[in-house]
């Protein structure tokens, strides 16, 4: 019996082997390099055993990529899946954080600070550390990894807003009257006076530009780098408190009271694109990470999924949306009063469909929301402190230590400084559509002038030659005759020169006009010449 097991386990075990490299080899011929050289008809040893070091090289790399997609890159996205007539948004916090590993029930948290709230957050690209602002002037930086707190300070006056600039080294953060930067141990750096009283701040990190808009409807743009005002400009649409990027592109969007979204960038001062999102003020705004979608939520209890590629609205959604972030993953989610509710998109539309819900305790107001980078988290920051929820399925799981390394070091840090510096973008390279960077624009064709302006301009340079004054020469070379006739050969030059442009050249001749041929009737023609008269002109 014992015996028997064996087998059966055995050859199961090579049944699954013989999938495992069939699997394998399918991956493998996607990323090989065509077919291989044929090295065997090569005379020169020494080319040929360096032809035989790369493709060597070649099929390693080409099966460390299929065992990275295999393991690594799941096709397959970690959602939530009910069962029957069960539905994932009634599943609850509790309930979900007793089927995780202890590390993701770490991410769920409460901190409850009553006293100087509402809180607004922001993480750094990397996700690891997380910027929270209260309205009554708390500003803290905290290590998600360890759950500590990195520098937490008082500035004693309100705070509306505060972003991450670069890296966690500094931050940006809209106090009552100016905006101000600091270091991560909490030292102020700069005093931003130009900003006015901010309400909402932006970061490009592609370029390097720390983006405002304040009370009375005024966007700047301002270059950390150098501290040169890049752009500033009136919306002319009123106070707005609705500022966000689009990562795809770097335009920056603001919402107006009159349900307008307009779209701008650093080097125009006029909107890019003015779109009618709603019926009543606007109240938040986000961008998939794609650039293609918007959501929008207004006054007038909608919520809009907006196709930024036809500007048309796909979906149109009840509720209101004090504060609405698209994660990672796709995932959109909205938050108004103590309520959250997280939407998915479905897999045979563009439409939103209700994933999960988080209630928070009654009296808790929502300000801001915003999903983790490189996590299954959502962040909240509410009237009494600060919130972390699991939401599974949000977050990119695969990260590239290139662009985002949670776990680099303080070498790793300055190399990547140096590097995003040397790649920093000029503002001009910001616009709606970032595959134009880099093409060739197309010559426009040159427009014919009009007649007239024609005419008046060749009449100016006439008049410009004949006024030269002529130098007095001796021996004669400077008699009037000669001095006519040099005048007269400098107008015929410059008329030379609006032959092609409709003018007449000096010619008399109608410049490009086609002679016509005299009419002559046959009976006027002497008797001696009508034998030499075309049968045509009959």
């Amino acid at each position: 019996m014992n015996n028997t097991n064996s087998i059966y386990l055995t050859c199961g075990c090579l049944l699954w082997f013989q999938d495992f490299s069939d699997d394998i080899d399918v991956k493998v011929k996607k990323y090989q390099r065509g077919e291989s050289a044929d090295l065997e008809a090569l005379k020169d040893k020494k080319l040929k055993g360096q032809l035989a070091n790369r493709e060597e090289l070649y099929k390693r790399s080409a099966n460390a990529a299929a065992k990275a997609e295999k393991w690594l890159m799941q096709t397959e996205s970690g959602l939530l899946e009910a069962e029957g007539i069960e539905k994932t948004w009634r599943f609850s916090q509790q309930a979900i954080a007793q089927e995780v590993d202890i590390a993701s029930r770490k991410n769920q948290f409460d901190i409850v600070l009553p006293d100087l709230g509402p809180y607004t957050i922001d993480y750094t690209a990397s996700g690891r550390y997380m910027l929270t602002a209260g309205r009554k002037g708390h500003l803290a930086i905290m290590d998600l990894h360890t759950l500590k707190p990195v520098k937490d300070f008082q500035v004693r006056e309100t705070v509306r807003d505060a972003v991450f600039l670069h890296n966690e080294l500094f931050f940006a953060a809209a106090q009552k009257k100016y905006t101000y930067i600091y270091s991560r141990e909490g030292t102020e750096l700069h005093c931003l006076k130009e900003h006015g009283a901010v309400m909402k701040l932006q970061f490009l990190k592609n370029h390097f530009l720390l983006s405002s808009i304040n009370k009375s409807g005024h966007l700047h743009y301002q270059d950390i780098t150098t501290g040169q005002i890049v752009g500033s400009y009136r919306t002319a649409l009123g106070r707005s408190d609705v500022l966000q990027l689009n990562p795809y592109n770097s335009v920056i969007a603001s919402g107006h009271s009159g349900g307008t979204v307009t779209m701008w960038k650093p080097t125009s001062a006029a909107p890019l694109i003015k779109i009618l999102c709603h019926r009543g003020p606007v109240t938040a705004v986000s961008f998939h990470p794609n650039g293609h979608l918007m959501a929008t939520s207004g006054m007038d209890k909608h919520i809009k999924i907006w196709d930024l590629r036809t500007y048309k609205s796909l979906q149109t959604l009840p509720g209101n949306a004090k504060s609405l972030t698209f994660s990672q993953k796709g995932l959109l989610a909205a938050s108004t009063g103590s309520f959250t509710q997280i939407l998915e998109p479905s897999s045979d539309s563009m439409s939103y469909n209700r994933y999960m819900i988080h209630q928070m305790a009654k009296g808790y107001q929502i300000n801001k929301i915003l999903f983790r980078p490189y996590e299954d988290v959502l962040g909240i920051g509410h009237s009494m402190g600060l919130s972390s929820v699991l939401v599974p399925g949000s977050g990119e799981p695969n990260f590239d230590s290139w662009v985002a390394n949670p776990y680099e070091t303080v070498k790793e840090r300055r190399e990547k400084e140096v590097r995003v510096l040397l790649d920093k973008l000029p503002p001009e390279a910001v616009m709606l559509d970032p595959t134009k960077v880099g093409t060739v624009r197309k010559e426009r064709r040159k427009e014919r002038r009009r007649k007239a302006e024609v005419e008046e301009e060749k009449a100016a340079a006439v008049a410009a030659v004949k006024s030269v004054v002529v130098k007095k020469k001796t021996k004669g070379r400077s008699k009037p005759s000669k001095v006519a006739r040099k005048k007269q050969e400098g107008v015929e030059k410059v008329k030379r020169g609006f032959v092609s442009e409709g003018g007449d050249g000096g010619g008399g001749g109608g410049g490009d006009k086609k002679k016509q041929k005299r009419v002559v009737e046959v009976g006027d023609l002497p008797v001696a010449l009508l034998p030499f008269v075309s049968k045509k002109g009959k």
